[in-house]
Formats: C-alpha cells, sequence, structure tokens
C-alpha cells in the first residue's frame, strides 16, 4: 500500500486502520492477550508497543521543531539495537495490563489525530522532517508510527488467533 502524500488520505488510512485494529481488540480475552509468545512477547506488549512509537514520534517531531537532537529510535539507542530497545520497553511496561495498554494506545491515537487536526499539508509534506537526517515528511513518519503500526500488530494478532486454533 502506497503511503499517503496529503493530509485527508493520511486521516483516512489512519482512522481505517485504527478501526480494524480497536475492533479486533474488543475480540480478545484479556487472559489471550497477555500470553506470551515469540520472542517473550504477548499481544499486550505489541500494543504497548504501538502507542510508545506514537509517542516517540510526537517526541522527534516537536524535538526537531525546536532545534533540539532528535533521538532516533530513542536515547541511548540506535537503529539496530531495536531488538534492546523492545525488550526494555516491555519490561517497563510489564506491570502494565490489557485494558491499561488499549487505554494507552487509544490516548496515543487520540494525540496522532490531534496532530494532524493542527497541521496541513504543507508542514506534513511540504518537507523532510527537521532532525530526522532523512527524506520523509512528518507525514510519513507519523504514518510508520500510526496506520502503519496499527495494520502490523492486527496482522500479528490475527496470526496469533490462526496459531491459537
Amino acid at each position: 500500500m502506497p503511503a499517503a502524500t496529503v493530509k485527508a488520505d493520511l486521516i483516512a488510512v489512519t482512522e481505517k486502520e485504527w478501526a480494524k485494529l480497536a475492533k479486533l481488540m474488543d475480540s480478545l480475552d484479556p487472559d489471550f492477550a497477555c500470553v506470551k509468545r515469540e520472542e517473550d512477547t504477548s499481544i499486550k506488549d505489541v500494543i504497548g508497543h504501538r502507542a510508545h512509537w506514537i509517542t516517540l514520534f510526537l517526541g522527534w517531531y516537536a524535538d526537531g521543531k525546536a532545534g533540539k537532537t532528535v533521538h532516533f529510535p530513542a536515547e541511548g539507542y540506535k537503529w539496530n539495537d531495536l531488538k534492546a530497545f523492545n525488550a526494555d520497553l516491555r519490561a517497563k511496561q510489564s506491570g502494565m495490563g490489557w485494558d491499561d495498554v488499549r487505554t494507552m494506545l487509544a490516548q496515543s491515537h487520540a494525540r496522532l489525530i490531534d496532530f494532524y487536526a493542527t497541521h496541513d499539508d504543507a508542514a506534513l509534506y511540504g518537507g523532510p522532517m527537521k532532525g530526522a537526517n532523512n527524506a520523509w515528511t512528518p507525514g510519513r513518519w507519523s504514518e510508520a508510527a500510526g496506520a502503519s503500526h496499527y495494520r502490523s500488530a492486527a496482522k500479528w494478532i490475527r496470526a496469533c488467533l490462526r496459531t491459537a486454533k
């Protein structure tokens, strides 16, 4: 699926993928969502991860706009440290329950939609995101943290459901 290139399409794909993921999450038993699977990861962990990445994106954007150093993916980590970063995030979120991570993702989603509401096409797609050191626009980065992450989480959940049958 090609990435959005205008705000209207970005909002549409984000809401579409959110609706699919929310419906899927609604169908899950909380105990099933907390079962550890591959790489010691549960569905709960994946949802918590998705919520956190939206927060990361919003921080990257704000830091870049403020002229601060943007830490990708997070301070103290490089892109090739993602496995360690994800394991550390799972450990930090380990005390959270299924309802907690669902609420966190819903709140992060609302913040992302608010972000879209306050930015026009030029801000979202007019040029590279400040501090990112690549050609991706803020709109593209936000789609990766939002709609694309929703889609991949839903795909992973469906695979867990198939395996459980």
